[in-house]
C-alpha cells in the first residue's frame, strides 16, 4: 500500500487530528492545486476538471474540524476520486 493510499484511508476514518497539511497532500495527489482566497479562505481547484473545493484554513491550530472532513469527503465521492 502506498503512502497516498494510507493517507486516503486515514482521511476516510475522519480522525480528530487530520491536519491541513495532510489534506493538501491528499488533494495534490488527486490533481488539485491550492489557490489563496481572501483571508483564511482557500480554494482547491482540480487541474483537469476545474472542480473547486472551498474551505477556511484552520487557525490557530492546523487540525481540520469534522464538518470540514465530511464536506470534502462528499465532494470527492461525488467526483469518484476516493
Amino acid at each position: 500500500m502506498t503512502a497516498i493510499e494510507k493517507l486516503i484511508l486515514r482521511f476516510k476514518e475522519k480522525p480528530n487530528n487530520f491536519s491541513y497539511n495532510e489534506l493538501k497532500k491528499l488533494l495534490r495527489s488527486l490533481g488539485y492545486a491550492e489557490k489563496q482566497g481572501s483571508g483564511s479562505r482557500v480554494i482547491f481547484v482540480n487541474r483537469e476538471t476545474g472542480h473547486k473545493i472551498k474551505l477556511h484554513k484552520p487557525h490557530p491550530k492546523t487540525i481540520l474540524k469534522r464538518y470540514q472532513l465530511d464536506l470534502i469527503e462528499k465532494e470527492l465521492l461525488q467526483k469518484d476520486l476516493i
